[in-house]
Order: C-alpha cells, then sequence, then structure tokens
C-alpha cells in the first residue's frame, strides 16, 4: 500500500465540470474508500464513497446481469449517454418516477429537481396515459411513484391515480412533502378512494430548526398532521429524511423512534444521504457526505445498540454500493425484532430481474397500510395460536429502516448506474436511471433533465 493508496478496482465516471467520461479507481486509503478521476482539461478530483465498517469490499452481493424487456435506445456515445433504457442496461425496472408537475409549494435548500424554479406547464393527462403505456411496453406494470416537483399542487392528482390503477398498475406511491395532506383531510380522502397505495413522505427530523435550514420553513407540526391524516384514511407512510452533515445527521434515533410510534400507519423510515445535484447551496467537500456505513453505525449508536449493525443488509435490486434495508417486527413490549441478516458476499448469486421482481413485491406489501382484518387472531389458545398472533403482529407491525445513496458528479460510477433500478420517464418517453436523470455538472447545468423550453 502506498501513500496514495490501495486501488481496489477501477470503473468509470465522469468530470463534475464538463461531465466528460473519465476512467476511475476505487482506493482504499485506512478505512476510507474513494473515487479518483483526472479530466485532461479540469484535473484530479477525489470523492469519499465509503467510510468504516462495514467494509466496502464485504458490502458485496454479486448478480447476474439480465438486460430489460424493451430498450427504447441504442449504445452509440456509451454510458452515461444513451439512457432509455439502452441496452447495455443491467437491471430491470422496480419503480418508475413520473414527475408530473415542476411547481412546488416549499423552496428547499436541497432539491433534486430545483422544482419551482421557472416551472414548465404541468403534463397533461393525456401525456401521462402515455407514459403508463410506455412503461407497460417496456415489461411493467412496475411499482410507480408520482413525483416533481410537489404532486399535490395539481388538484386533478386523484384522477391521475385512478388512471394508473386503470392500466394495470397496483401499487402507486406518491411523493409528498404533505403540506397539502396535512392542510386538506379531503384531498387524502380522494387520493385513497383513487387507488393511492403509499406516501413517500419527506421528513427530516424531529426537531424545527431543522426545517427551517433545509426547508426554509418551520413546518414538523404540518408533517405530523400529515401523518394522522394518512392513519385516518388508511395510507402506508415512509419518512424520508434527507441526511445533512451538520444539520440532523445526530436526529437520526429520535426520527426512527417517532416512526415506531406511528406504527402501523407509518411503515418505515427510508434515509437519502445527501447527493449534490439539482440544487444545493456549494460544491461538497467530503465533509458534506456521510456515506452507507456511517448512517448504519449512527443507527446502532443512537439507538443504544437496540438496532445492530448486523441487521442491516445489500440490497437484491440495485447495486450493492447504493443502498441497505434492514426489517423488523415491533413486539408488544416494544423490542424491535430483526428479520433480516447481513450473512457477507459469498451467498447465492442471483439473477437481476429475479432480485427487482422480489424489491416490488417487498415494496408493494410492506410499505402499504396493513388490511383491516375483524376476525380475532389466537383467540383458542395453545402454540399455533401463539404462532398466528405472531404472524399477525408481523403482518400490522412490520417495519422496515433503509436507505439510498444517490449519486452526483463527483461520486458518479457507471457500474453503479448499469445496476440502477429506479428510473424516472423522461417527457420524450425514455426510462432514465434516476443519478443519470438528476444528474448535473457543477454549474447546475443538467445531462438529461429538461428545462423550460423558452
Amino acid at each position: 500500500m502506498s501513500e496514495q493508496g490501495t486501488i481496489l478496482s477501477t470503473t468509470e465516471s465522469v468530470c463534475p465540470f464538463c461531465l466528460r467520461r473519465l476512467p476511475a479507481q476505487r482506493v482504499l486509503q485506512k478505512d476510507q474508500v474513494f473515487l479518483v478521476k483526472d479530466c485532461p482539461e479540469h484535473g484530479l478530483t477525489k470523492t469519499l464513497l465509503w467510510q468504516g465498517l462495514p467494509s466496502y469490499q464485504s458490502w458485496a452481493r454479486p448478480k447476474l446481469p439480465s438486460q430489460p424487456k424493451a430498450c427504447f435506445t441504442t449504445v452509440s456515445r456509451g454510458c452515461p449517454f444513451d439512457c432509455g433504457l439502452c441496452p447495455d442496461h443491467r437491471q430491470h425496472s422496480c419503480t418508475v418516477l413520473l414527475e408530473i408537475t415542476q411547481r412546488c409549494n416549499l423552496g428547499c435548500t436541497y432539491c433534486f429537481a430545483n422544482a419551482g424554479a421557472d416551472p414548465a406547464a404541468d403534463p397533461d393527462l393525456a401525456t401521462i396515459k402515455g407514459w403508463f403505456e410506455q412503461i407497460l411496453l417496456a415489461g411493467g406494470p412496475f411499482n410507480i411513484q408520482l413525483s416533481g416537483g410537489e404532486p399535490t399542487l395539481r388538484d386533478d392528482l386523484p384522477e391521475i391515480i385512478s388512471l394508473g390503477k386503470s392500466l394495470g398498475f397496483n401499487f402507486i406511491q406518491l411523493n409528498t412533502n404533505g403540506l397539502r395532506l396535512a392542510e386538506e383531510p379531503s384531498f387524502v380522502k380522494r387520493c385513497q378512494e383513487a387507488g393511492l397505495t403509499s406516501v413517500f413522505l419527506q421528513f427530516d427530523g424531529t426537531e424545527e430548526a431543522i426545517y427551517q435550514t433545509l426547508r426554509g420553513k418551520a413546518i414538523l407540526q404540518q408533517k405530523l398532521l400529515a401523518i394522522e391524516h394518512c392513519r385516518e384514511y388508511q395510507l402506508g407512510v415512509v419518512l424520508v429524511p434527507t441526511l445533512v452533515p451538520g444539520v440532523n445527521v445526530h436526529n437520526i434515533g429520535a426520527m426512527i423512534k417517532l416512526a415506531l410510534g406511528y406504527l402501523p400507519t407509518v411503515r418505515g423510515i427510508h434515509f437519502q444521504p445527501v447527493s449534490y445535484f439539482g440544487r444545493y447551496p456549494e460544491a461538497p467537500a467530503d465533509r458534506d457526505r456521510i456515506t452507507i456505513p456511517e448512517v448504519i453505525r449512527e443507527i446502532e449508536r443512537q439507538s443504544e445498540g437496540k438496532i445492530q449493525r448486523e441487521s442491516f443488509k445489500p440490497p437484491g435490486c440495485e447495486n450493492a454500493l447504493c443502498s441497505f434495508h434492514g426489517n423488523f417486527v415491533l413486539l408488544p413490549g416494544g423490542e424491535l425484532r430483526p428479520w433480516t441478516k447481513h450473512e457477507g458476499c459469498c451467498g447465492t448469486v442471483e439473477k437481476a430481474e429475479v432480485g427487482a421482481a422480489k424489491a416490488r413485491g417487498f415494496v408493494a406489501k410492506y410499505w402499504a397500510a396493513p388490511e383491516v382484518r375483524t376476525v380475532a387472531v389466537g383467540s383458542h389458545g395453545g402454540a399455533f395460536d401463539l404462532w398466528d398472533a405472531f404472524i399477525e403482529r408481523a403482518r400490522t407491525h412490520s417495519f422496515s429502516i433503509s436507505g439510498m445513496a444517490f449519486q452526483d458528479a463527483w461520486n458518479l460510477d457507471l457500474e453503479r448506474l448499469k445496476d440502477c433500478c429506479i428510473h424516472v420517464m423522461s417527457q420524450d418517453r425514455k426510462l432514465i436511471p434516476f443519478c443519470a436523470y438528476n444528474l448535473t455538472d457543477s454549474q447546475g447545468q443538467p445531462l438529461y433533465r429538461q428545462v423550460k423550453q423558452r
């Protein structure tokens, strides 16, 4: 090992200043792994990818690549410039995002979409129907997330949900800041009656100071009221914190505790370490990032060891280095019992599309509100009734803790990008991997995301 570190492997990336495709190296220095690349025009960049335990080398879950059923573009310039998906992509879709508006009712410090900045007109229902139909041609129905902008600004959101359901999309999730859900419970009811399955709720902490910093307003009470209205109309909720060092990392344990208090309405918490694309205050340094193992260790530390790092494992759908997840059951006495375990990197190699199908099924089952049953369970006594009672508890009080580390121009790894299973439907009916769709250079210029045409 030299002073420069040990080269673990090589890949490709892009220059954060000009987006030119470049060779890149994954370099180990002590317990840190960096992505190192050198642009002929803009020079060397070195970005933190991984820090500490669980180790980078152990966090592996190899898969057999699987080409998508239908590719809407050909390979011409190479990744990441041919997305559509192209034949070089190695994974099927799990979730497809439909951005149904660019409008927003917040002006957040951090925003993937740079939402609300001179927004284009909303796509009409005929356009959205065409998107749904294109997803079916791509091999769907897949899980759908309605996003933006802030999708609840569309008064016809229930009609969009109903349209998707009529075309065979059984899992439709709403990605929202929750403000309208808090202010207008009748709108929550209309969405639920139209077939909405789940709410992906922006939720950055349990302290108003966090929202002032990240969202520009003290809106914690609106977030909690949105959860209450989802509970009233039996909609499952997943809390989605954007983790920013120095702002809300200290609050991870409190967020988990709050989420557990809202079971069975809140089905899980999905942490998103901050990524630097779209809108953000300034170009990042390594101190501005938090990596997957750091999040896992903070969960263990802030739960005082009640949640162990061994309870988390790499994904079976996207690239192993993109995310983590752990599944738990909250027992009547308050114990959070895990039912996943990371068993290292030497397990059975699975075909990529099988992992995608499993992920779709898990999300559809465990991120929706549990069905209300009126039949009593375990009413006759005996071991079988005790087992039945536990199974019923697992059905109603399962809880997932997960996280997704999206990539930006500084840390983009094209091998990871080719394994992406979260895709965005573009305006021209292409399926674009999430991190490619949102990718912007150091000046905020996008690679794929369309700006308003003038």
